[in-house]
């Protein structure tokens, strides 16, 4: 009879990074316990592939050395040893080397709310503002049309709520980007095509 690989109660980030998961899938570890993350909604996973394409492709327009990734590790700087969290999106600015194990410098975060995790993304949010390098983390709503932007402010400080963006123009300072709210929604059911 074949044993389950059991998942252990605490790992750190070094054990986390060569564990081999009970089961295929994304998975994060947050403050020391692997946690398995449900497959992404077909509006979510729509959602994150248009912002992506919109901001690599803002990117590349301005010869910019900066690039969009999908679903990295990050690792806030609060309990680093034993926290990897995987955003939707990031922006790194610096060369990803081989042997990178997650995004390093991420400037820009992105997640994509969907309604049955809005607690743990958010307790994700708050853990990116920990990291340094992020000087943005965008929120994206995934069954109404919105999001909510968390800027970091010139003294290095968090503003206490987030910025909602419901309709007009969404502005990434970090990535020097502009965008329509609803042109993040392109081909999802809150944004149909003409």
């Amino acid at each position: 009879m074949s044993q389950a690989l059991a998942i252990p109660d605490f790992m750190t980030v070094a054990e986390f990074l060569v564990w081999a998961p009970p089961t295929a899938g994304c998975w994060q570890l947050v403050d020391g316990v692997a946690l398995a993350m449900a497959p992404a909604s077909p509006t979510h996973a729509a959602i994150q592939a248009e912002v992506g394409s919109l901001i690599r492709n803002h990117l590349r327009a301005q010869n910019s050395p900066c690039r969009v990734i999908a679903n990295p590790g990050v690792v806030p700087r609060v309990q680093s040893d034993c926290n990897m969290r995987i955003p939707d999106l990031a922006v790194v600015c610096g060369p990803i080397r081989r042997d990178d194990t997650a995004a390093v410098d991420p400037v820009l975060l992105i997640e994509i709310l969907s309604p049955g995790n809005k607690a743990k993304t958010w307790i994700n949010v708050w853990a990116y503002t920990t990291i340094p390098s992020v000087r943005e983390i965008l929120v994206i709503h995934s069954t109404e049309i919105g999001a909510r932007l968390l800027r970091r402010q010139d003294d290095g400080s968090w503003p206490e709520q987030p910025l909602l963006v419901s309709d007009g123009t969404l502005t990434l300072d970090s990535v020097g980007f502009q965008v329509s709210v609803e042109s993040l929604y392109a081909g999802t059911w809150l944004q149909p095509a003409d």
